[in-house]
């Protein structure tokens, strides 16, 4: 008997072992199919991101560029200046699509040509033929269009092995039936057998979670259409490109230019501030100081517009009690002979009359005494009247520091006035711009439009080890103020062949490079590195980094920088 129970307990462990490799067989199986399933995901992902929502039809000529977009049985058709990028609205538009006839576009508000397509169902591609007739020249142009595709329906797997709920239900009777196993061969005292039939339970029970687990996931994704990506939103692609529809384009203003060489002077950056003409300009002071008095109207304030001569502000003069008593008894001294000499010319003037003094006595006791009458006044209105403050020229009032009753003291600046028609600029050159003067001079502020500057003269002397220049501003702009600080590019140096592009058209990426938008395509964008020298404060030179024709974004550029 006990050879025969040995070679029982024997078959039960080979048993315990076959079923063990079953189940590992079964996971790998599992494994599998999970990665199939997941790769595939992955994919259909990938293709929704760079594929387009709406069929459309793309063609470029010399001439003009053109996008159709098909949503809703209409043809929607964007018209555009194949240089420029500019919107051509004054075209007449005819649409041949394959052998049917041709369709009279209609514009609308905007600028957008529509044709309306209500019974086209094509089983392909088909060639789309545009004859367009505007004023930069009759044109033809031809593509081809895809249908729209319709929606996609999840399709089942067939690879890979998924269990579902029956498999769940199996795993779970077995891992029972294994269970009653390993309660007989424990209370029969085989440890082998039980503890085979222990771990076969375990494995039992985990498959069958998993089948149960994979079953509803397989239902919920069954059950969940794969629906299209309906939108044309702007967006940068993997090769790190942009693409915007055309919609798009007119929203964000984009305007193009092709490259074509020039040879220009390159631009000196120095550093300004706006000055006031000393011409047109002048202050107000007070030569002997003392009290201020208004005049019958308000003081004049900051803003406020004079001419010249006018009357700003009174000064009354401040006199001490010495000088006020030696000018009364100056006063005292002069009425002592104004009255002796009218004494006289009273006893004169009767002899005069008789002839028994001369008539030139008498005139002289007359200009006597209207010299000290003169005299008189003087002394009395010395120091003792008001200083009348005038305009010197005439402008606007750019500081004023004055309150009524306040006491000055002489030579103070009282008023500043400046003619805002008459402006200078005042820079600082590190670097030699010449003795002759450089070329063309240019100046911008903070966000504020060109300003054209006309040089007038370099200072010998140092100021910081640097250089004073003047500019004068023929025509200021109305928000230019005095004392603001401006970017001064002058043209210096030996003349440089490369693009000339607005400084709009180059942006920094995020690695801090330059970088020129390229309208390669309809509605694709590329970037392209590029190195700039500055010309003047609206342009710079593309000296390397770009080819000739190529067409660039010269408007629009910092949005299209920004698309993500």
């Amino acid at each position: 008997m006990f050879p025969i129970q040995c070679r029982l307990k024997r078959r039960l462990v080979r048993l315990g072992r076959a079923s063990l490799a079953c189940l590992a067989s079964l996971f790998l199986g599992l494994a599998v199919s999970a990665a199939h399933e997941g790769h595939d995901h992955g994919d259909a992902e990938k293709s929704a991101v760079v594929s387009s929502a709406y069929p459309r039809v793309a063609a470029r000529s010399d001439l003009y560029e053109i996008v159709g977009i098909l949503k809703d049985d209409q043809l929607s058709i964007f018209i555009d200046d194949a240089v420029t990028n500019e919107p051509v609205s004054d075209a007449a538009l005819q649409v041949t699509i394959g052998d049917s006839p041709a369709i009279e576009a209609k514009r609308t508000s905007n600028g957008i040509y529509t044709a309306a397509l209500p019974d086209w169902k094509p089983a392909g591609s088909v060639e789309v033929i545009f004859s367009v007739t505007a004023k930069r020249g009759d044109d033809l142009l031809v593509d081809t269009l895809a249908p729209p595709q319709a929606a996609s329906t999840p399709e089942k797997q067939e690879h890979g092995w998924v269990p579902g709920r029956s498999g769940a239900a199996a795993f779970a009777l077995a891992g029972l039936g294994f269970v009653l196993l390993f309660g007989y061969w424990r209370r029969r005292g085989h440890k082998a057998a039980a503890t085979s039939a222990a771990v076969v339970t375990g494995a039992c029970m985990l498959l069958a979670a998993i089948s149960l687990g994979q079953s509803r996931n397989s239902t919920n994704e069954a059950s969940l259409p794969t629906p299209q990506a309906l939108s044309d939103a702007p967006r940068r692609l993997q090769n790190g490109s942009v693409f915007a529809a055309k919609p798009t384009q007119r929203l964000l203003d984009v305007r193009t230019a092709v490259a074509e060489p020039q040879t220009i002077r390159p631009a000196l950056n120095l550093i300004g501030r706006v000055i006031a003409d000393p011409n047109r300009s002048s202050i107000v002071q007070s030569v002997y100081g003392g009290r201020v008095v208004p005049t019958e109207g308000a003081i004049p304030r900051i803003g406020q517009s004079v001419s010249k001569g006018d009357i700003l502000v009174q000064i009354e003069p401040h006199l001490p009690v010495a000088d006020r008593t030696t000018i009364l008894e100056k006063v005292g001294e002069i009425e002592q002979l104004i009255a002796v000499t009218e004494n006289k010319l009273r006893r004169q003037r009767p002899l005069a009359e008789r002839g028994a003094v001369p008539q030139g006595q008498v005139n002289d006791l007359e200009s006597e005494l209207e010299g000290l009458r003169a005299r008189r006044e003087t002394v009395r209105n010395s120091r003792t009247g008001f200083e009348v403050l005038r305009a010197s020229t005439d402008g606007i009032i750019t500081s004023a520091k004055v309150l009524p009753g306040q006491v000055i003291q002489p030579q103070d600046v009282l008023f500043q006035i400046t003619d805002p028609k008459s402006l200078w600029v005042e820079a600082l050159a590190y670097d030699d711009i010449g003795l002759n003067g450089p070329g063309e001079a240019t100046a911008i502020g903070h966000n504020g439009p060109p300003i054209a500057l006309s040089y007038l003269g370099t200072s010998r002397a140092l100021r910081q080890h640097a250089s004073v220049v003047h500019f004068a501003v023929p025509e200021p702009p109305a928000g230019l103020n005095i004392g603001q600080p401006l970017t001064v590019m002058v043209q210096s140096g030996a003349p440089v062949t490369g693009l000339i592009f607005p400084r709009d058209a180059v942006v920094r990426n995020s690695n801090g490079e330059n970088v020129v938008w390229l309208h390669t395509a309809p509605e694709r964008f590329e970037p392209k590195s590029v190195r700039v020298v500055p010309v003047d404060a609206t342009r710079m030179i593309v000296a390397a980094g770009l080819g000739e024709r190529e067409r660039v974004v010269v408007r629009g550029t910092d949005l299209i920088n920004q698309i993500r």
